[in-house]
């Protein structure tokens, strides 16, 4: 017998269901990338020795993705895990005074510390309440730097540099170890591009020797200390050994630094003639120097672009939930459709057995 039974209500429709998944589809992938940091920030990851709450340089990653990379293979990164350091401390007996610089965290009275080598929190401190967006602290002042750097202080303490309370990190960019320019003379002439003179005409410059290969230049002890803590070369004082270590050929005296062991003379002629110095000089242009932006401003920058990211996973977000709706569409009204066929076919069939029997 027919079955005339309305089946409508038993039909779902095909652009209802269409928007109902792309909808949830779309919220499902906003949700997930927008909880991804607030998740990272807000957990509390085990260290691996003091077992204390303390940020671990992934955590911090979740926001500050570039600095990471640049500290990642710095020396900081790789203060304990370097050949040279750790081959040394083991030799020495593994003291525990070396991982007070050398690792973060250093609890003497345990031997434990919270994280190999040197990071955020060394310099950052603990994360403090409300951050982001409150700004969190900066030691990065000169005497907090020569706790684990005290041959680089003392020599700077010796300069100009210091009476003009031109600090580490003015040259150094305190994540990368690097200094703030890519070619370490516009960094010299930065600040001393008035003041130059005729040096720019020096032989020096003119066969492209670099500022800091003289005023930077670290003359190796005859005894290595034992420590390990040697002349960095930032007392940019330029003595007599200074010369004496490039000119051994004319001097006969002294001992030449790797490179110069056959005189400053044949390593002339290998180096071009190009003086670079005074072009750059006559073409600064101020170029690298660094704008001082107040904390307000930086938290402005990182909404910007916390709203930018935002907006555009809602755009991909949107996308994908328009795909999955349209898909969804497609095989509810396709299935719809073979249903209503197959409904007819059996409606068709009735009406002939019926016809038959009559």
């Amino acid at each position: 017998m027919k079955n005339n039974l309305p089946r409508h209500n038993r039909n779902i429709h095909p652009v209802l269901a269409g928007l109902l998944v792309g909808l949830i589809s779309m919220i499902l992938v906003v949700t997930s990338v927008w909880a991804a940091p607030q998740a990272a920030l807000q957990a509390s990851p085990q260290q691996q020795t003091t077992g204390d709450t303390t940020p671990e340089p992934d955590d911090c990653a979740a926001c500050h993705p570039d600095v990471e990379a640049q500290w990642a293979n710095s020396l900081h990164a790789h203060a304990y895990d370097d050949p040279l350091f750790f081959d040394r401390w083991k030799s020495l007996g593994e003291p525990g005074e070396c991982l007070v610089c050398h690792t973060t965290g250093y609890q003497a009275t345990t031997g434990e510390y919270a994280d190999p080598g040197v990071t955020c929190e060394a310099c950052h401190g603990e994360v403090i309440e409300n951050h982001p967006p409150a700004v969190m602290p900066i030691r990065s002042d000169t005497d907090y730097c020569g706790t684990c750097h005290p041959i680089t202080l003392g020599e700077w303490r010796l300069t100009g540099h210091a009476s003009a309370d031109v600090g580490c990190t003015d040259c150094h960019n305190p994540h990368s170890q690097h200094s703030r320019f890519d070619n370490p003379d516009e960094m010299c002439v930065n600040c001393h591009k008035e003041s130059l003179g005729e040096h720019q005409n020096d032989a020096h410059i003119q066969k492209g020797i670099r500022c800091i290969e003289c005023h930077a230049l670290v003359i190796p002890p005859d005894v290595p200390p034992a420590d390990g803590l040697s002349p960095t070369g930032h007392s940019f004082t330029i003595t007599p050994a200074t010369c004496v270590a490039c000119h051994t050929d004319i001097l006969h005296v002294g001992n030449p630094i790797p490179g110069y062991e056959a005189g400053a003379k044949a390593v002339a002629e290998t180096l071009p003639d190009s003086p670079a110095l005074p072009t750059m000089v006559a073409e600064y242009t101020g170029a690298g120097e660094e704008t001082n932006i107040a904390p307000e401003q930086q938290i402005q920058a990182l909404e910007a672009a916390l709203a930018s990211t935002r907006l555009s996973t809602l755009f991909q977000g949107g996308l994908i939930g328009l795909a999955l709706g349209g898909t969804t569409t497609y095989l509810v009204a396709r299935n719809q459709l073979q249903a209503r066929r197959d409904h007819e076919q059996e409606d068709a069939e009735a009406d002939a057995t019926e016809q038959n029997h009559d």
